[in-house]
């Protein structure tokens, strides 16, 4: 036998070695498949109003201890009705975390509760995906839930977090307060008056090593201030507007306060109006979130500010309920592989 073939089938011998090789490694480890940690905060928390109880529950659980891995975390909201029934109306509700930075509350999702029954037609109740605060939602974590509701009878509450392994966007992620009109219904940004005591322009710094970058606004309105619309419907719970987030003076993004699809709701029937359609949210329903991406202004200082549609109250009202508002939540989120400080919003 040539030199030269002894040499060829050495070769062949190695790549054929190399490839078993290969072949084992890949089969003598198989990626696990990834895991969904469940945890338990508020249980069964009776929220009403007198008789002993309180609107609002604020307490301390311990949270999935380390999120660079999570891929997403999903909180599920249920609602029961105590033994006596549940409250009659739909009323404003949200959950939030404490960002222990700055000490203020973060409203991570608002509903609106059915009128007078549970939301066991949904399986777990009405689900929000809060990725967006993983930095916060993590170890040692203080959480704050309410329910506007009037009345000794209100509901039980159970809100529970999903944390689901798996190739998460980005490993770490930070997030600063932008908007936080969202305390109660009522609080809201003043529509259709005066609304200069409300601060809608801030300067967003975004951290140098941002990969990525977004608003997360929750809107909805509440009231029914006239003059009504041509239609009769009055604002700002029924009146349909669009409201502009604007970037460096130039709107860049627009919110749309439009029907949701009311009279499609899964938590049916009520023991109310649920079948019309609001201004961008419906009785037991979750509240929903927009995202509206940044990616252009990683690594920039730039301006924001939130213009709500051109409108004038008389000062009347369609049902004795003055004044009309918009609850507006806004959060600045940014993402990176490498650890990430929080944006810097200032006024």
């Amino acid at each position: 036998m040539e030199i030269r073939d002894i040499r060829t089938g050495l070769v062949v011998i190695l790549i054929c070695l190399l490839f078993s090789n290969c072949s084992k490694n890949e089969t003598s480890a198989p990626e696990r498949d990834p895991q969904t940690f469940n945890f338990i905060t508020f249980e069964n928390q009776r929220i009403a109003f007198g008789g002993g109880h309180s609107q609002t529950v604020i307490a301390n659980f311990n949270l999935h201890d380390d999120n660079t891995n999570i891929e997403t975390i999903n909180m599920y909201i249920k609602l029961r009705c105590p033994s006596g029934g549940c409250n009659a109306w739909d009323v404003y509700a949200n959950i939030k975390v404490k960002d222990t930075d700055s000490g203020e509350w973060y409203e991570i999702g608002r509903y609106i509760t059915p009128y007078g029954v549970d939301n066991s037609q949904v399986a777990r109740g009405f689900k929000i995906d809060v990725t967006d605060f993983k930095a916060l939602l993590q170890g040692a974590t203080e959480l704050f839930a309410r329910i506007e509701t009037w009345g000794p009878d209100g509901w039980e509450l159970t809100v529970d977090f999903d944390f689901i392994e798996g190739h998460p966007d980005y490993k770490y992620y930070a997030v600063s307060k932008v908007l936080g009109y969202d305390e109660w219904s009522t609080s809201g940004v003043v529509y259709g008056d005066d609304a200069s005591a409300f601060d809608l322009n801030k300067e967003i710094t975004i951290p140098n090593n941002a990969e990525s970058a977004h608003l997360r606004t929750i809107i909805s309105g509440w009231g029914h201030a006239t003059p009504a619309d041509s239609d009769g419907r009055p604002c700002a719970e029924w009146c349909f507007r669009t409201h502009n987030v604007k970037i460096n003076g130039t709107t860049a993004f627009s919110h749309k306060m439009e029907p949701i699809g009311c009279g499609s709701n899964p938590v049916n029937p009520q023991n109310g109006n649920w079948i019309p359609d609001r201004a961008g949210w419906c009785p037991g329903m979750a509240v929903p979130v927009r995202i509206n991406n940044l990616s252009s202004t990683t690594g920039n200082t730039f301006t924001f500010e939130y213009e709500y549609e051109d409108w004038t109250s008389d000062g009347g009202t369609s049902s004795g309920q003055n004044g009309a508002y918009y609850a507006t939540s806004t959060f600045v989120v940014v993402k990176s592989d490498s650890p990430i400080s929080k944006p810097e919003v200032v006024d």
